[in-house]
């Protein structure tokens, strides 16, 4: 059957629509991909490495890594993830994000979770499919650790420490069993840092020691080096 809707209705790029999957050949030139040298804790590409930027998230988020830009061709296809249901795209985000995560020491998987009445309109979880293709590619477990304790507006608008005030205490830590030292926590997109640091919070105080945060995309401003595009890792497999 798979083979047959293939065949009635093919796959089209993520990012225009034209016939080619995930991405076109000229959306992937139009990509911006995260790669060093660049900031060592947040990731950020610079011309050379540094310890940390002004662009890095905030504490307690330890390292944070993403494999693209959010912006353009990428921009669309993780909107298409998230708001028209587009959950083929998660094998292939995730195979760029374990690429992107190569030599990140982690025990364990776990993702940043939706509010029960997001997950109920949408029918999925985009990070929780990011999280399992992820977990299955690096070989790590993939364990469900937090729930979000109350719902929350939407954050897209809001500054950096809005967004901190607003998600304060958001997200407990519900695993019977304590975290494991390192964890990797998934999410699609990287902006301020808020959310992902209110769950690193909550995975700290339920013992984790080492946080590394590890997105399909990253929100920046300012130009990235010009060795960021041309090409991608948005695998075609």
């Amino acid at each position: 059957m798979p083979a047959l809707l293939d065949l009635l209705f093919p796959a089209t790029c993520a990012g225009c629509a034209r016939r080619a999957w995930p991405l076109c050949e000229r959306c992937t030139r139009q990509v911006g991909t995260l790669i060093p040298p660049g900031c060592l804790r947040c990731g950020r590409p610079l011309e050379a490495a540094v310890s940390r930027c002004r662009d890095c998230p905030p504490h307690p988020i330890d390292t944070a890594r993403s494999s693209f830009l959010y912006d353009g061709p990428i921009r669309r296809a993780i909107h298409g993830m998230k708001f028209s249901g587009w959950r083929a795209l998660g094998p292939h985000l995730a195979g760029a994000m374990a690429e992107t995560a190569s030599g990140v020491r982690a025990d364990a998987v776990t993702w940043v979770p939706l509010s029960r009445r997001r997950l109920r309109r949408r029918g999925f979880d985009q990070a929780h499919v990011l999280a399992r293709h992820l977990a299955a590619r690096v070989g790590l477990p993939l364990r469900p650790m937090l729930v979000r304790s109350r719902d929350t507006a939407a954050q897209a608008r809001l500054s950096g420490p809005d967004r901190r005030r607003a998600l304060a205490d958001v997200f407990r830590h519900v695993d019977p069993e304590p975290p494991p030292t390192r964890l990797l926590l998934v999410d699609d997109v990287l902006t301020t840092g808020a959310t992902a640091a209110a769950c690193a919070r909550a995975l700290k105080e339920a013992g984790a020691r080492h946080v590394t945060v590890l997105t399909a995309a990253r929100s920046l401003e300012g130009r990235l080096p010009d060795r960021c595009f041309g090409s991608s890792r948005l695998t075609r497999t």
